[in-house]
């Protein structure tokens, strides 16, 4: 039976926010512009003369059609070629035959976008079952049926292409992308989940009309349907921690008894908060893998044991530990929702950020300034290899944080702080005779947005020994920039989907002539980089 939906519905799929439409440097393509490039390379390869230009070439509204799938796009969909055409599949993998519904023909461009209908004989990759019973139907995962050690190695080529058809840069300035840095924990690892509920059908009605709003019953609570703007009903998500899992019950449970106090939808917070509890001696050690009361997780971590509960409230704080750092934040603020892999972030930042051939006259690295800081993240965790350290972030709230943080875990005053400033002039808050620029790493991470031309132009302006980064690298090595890609790699935050996280060092290539001064390059060449 063909779907009720519109044909072409999801073109709102690829709706891009209001930040997109007025930024012209948008660190990142849209989901829509890197599956065009995708498409239009394996365009290049098809026979012009298989292509189908007239309309009514095309496959009716909702037709199947059976396809083999070819590759992976950047996107995590799958693409497959018929007729001279690109027909984009999710929930695929490249050798796969499957069954598709079509649901929009982006027609000047020269793809199809499909619904997953099912597979009629299967890749030689795909050997994993989900664990998820929402998944080929949910737009949260893409990868659950494919082995952990493929996603990977496709997250390699995500960063890849990235930097080829985004960075405005020559091949020769783009070195080798390192092997993708894989999740200690590939489920369960997410400590923060935003399941949400739509207002009910006649509730913008009634509102306009004063009427309280009547619900018939109880919506769907969870996330998007793929290629829809549809809410599916999620009773449960692996890719959740044990603790958040249990906090999802609950609030569904919760919003179901009082959904009548609710005049339209929401998004439920569900973040993970961690209790550490010393062992008073070796007996407590029974008993701990269970549960205790129903909502907490207990974990043993040898010499302590951790309590792990669910934060339904966005002003309540939660607090996470990386190694033996504490961070304790608003439950409602950014922190990253994988903390199994952030002992090995910074590692990776602790071993290249301080490496410097003996032979190369350099002067050793001995500060560290950390812009878009946040709660302190990477400040308090890299702050013991550097005589200084400094947090900088424009929001008050996050450098309240912050300094509460490295209180917690014992910084000196000293030699770690916390300022906040305007982002138009975020590094003349610096000590120039503290923090000389030969002297000094910035490590950046800013929203996914990425840093705006201003800030940009500060950064040059104050030209950092090193740079760590991962967005708007074209800025900085394109044209007359003054940086060198020292090392490149990705990490992957988020296993089972299509999201990965790049990490690259920059290097000064010139020597300076003063402090904080560049010899002949008092202008920044903006190559609008979308890496």
């Amino acid at each position: 039976m063909a779907q009720k939906r519109p044909f072409n519905e999801g073109k709102r799929h690829f709706k891009k926010n209001k930040k997109q439409k007025k930024s012209s440097t948008n660190s990142e393509g849209s989901n829509e512009e890197v599956l065009l490039v995708d498409v239009r390379r394996l365009l290049q390869n098809t026979d012009p003369n298989e292509r189908r230009e007239d309309k009514q070439d095309l496959p009716e509204p909702f037709a199947e059609v059976d396809l083999t799938i070819s590759e992976l796009s950047s996107t995590g969909d799958g693409l497959a070629e018929k007729d001279g055409r690109i027909y984009v599949v999710p929930f695929t993998a490249p050798g796969d035959n499957v069954r598709a519904k079509v649901y929009r023909h982006a027609e000047e461009e020269g793809y199809s976008l499909t619904d997953f209908v099912k597979v009629l004989s299967p890749s030689e990759h795909r050997t994993e079952t989900p664990k998820c019973p929402y998944f080929a139907q949910c737009s949260g995962c893409q990868f659950q049926h494919l082995p952990y050690a493929y996603q990977l190695a496709h997250k390699r080529t995500i960063v890849e292409k990235a930097y080829q058809n985004f960075s405005h840069l020559p091949q020769s300035a783009i070195p080798e992308v390192g092997e993708t840095i894989g999740s200690p924990l590939q489920y369960g690892y997410r400590t923060k989940l935003t399941p949400h509920f739509d207002s009910p059908p006649n509730g913008r009605r009634d509102k306009r009309h004063g009427k309280q709003v009547t619900w018939p019953e109880v919506p769907p609570i969870g996330y998007m349907k793929k290629g829809t703007r549809k809410t599916m009903d999620i009773e449960d998500c692996p890719i959740g921690t044990d603790a958040v899992r249990i906090g999802l019950k609950s609030e569904r449970k919760r919003v179901a008894e009082n959904i009548e106090k609710y005049q339209r939808g929401a998004t439920l917070l569900l973040r993970e908060s961690t209790e550490r509890v010393k062992k008073a001696d070796p007996g407590e050690q029974n008993g701990i893998d269970g549960e205790e009361d129903g909502d907490v997780v207990m974990e043993d971590r040898g010499e302590s044991i951790h309590r792990k509960t669910c934060i339904t409230d966005h002003k309540a704080t939660s607090t996470e530990y990386v190694d033996d750092f504490r961070f304790d934040n608003p439950a409602g603020a950014f922190f990253q929702n994988n903390n199994s892999i952030l002992p090995l972030v910074t590692q990776y930042i602790r071993s290249h950020i301080l490496s410097e051939p003996q032979t190369t006259g350099r002067t050793k690295i001995k500060n560290l300034v950390d812009a878009y800081s946040g709660s302190g993240f990477f400040t308090i965790t890299l702050s013991s290899l550097f005589q200084h350290s400094v947090g900088i972030d424009i929001s008050p709230q996050s450098i309240a944080s912050a300094t509460h943080n490295a209180k917690l875990n014992n910084l000196p005053r000293d030699s770690t702080r916390f300022i906040a400033a305007d982002a138009s002039s975020l590094f003349d808050s610096l000590d120039i005779t503290k923090y000389k620029p030969e002297e000094t790493v910035v490590v950046l991470d800013p929203p996914r947005k990425g840093c705006d031309e201003g800030f940009i132009r500060q950064l040059m302006e104050y030209g950092p020994e090193r740079i760590c980064y991962a967005r708007d690298v074209g800025w900085l090595v394109g044209g007359a920039g003054m940086y060198e890609i020292e090392s490149l790699r990705g990490f992957d935050l988020f296993p089972q989907t299509s999201h990965v996280e790049g990490v690259a060092i920059l290097r000064r290539k010139e020597k300076r002539d003063g402090l904080g001064s560049i010899s002949g390059e008092k202008e920044m060449a903006v190559d609008d980089a979308n890496v």
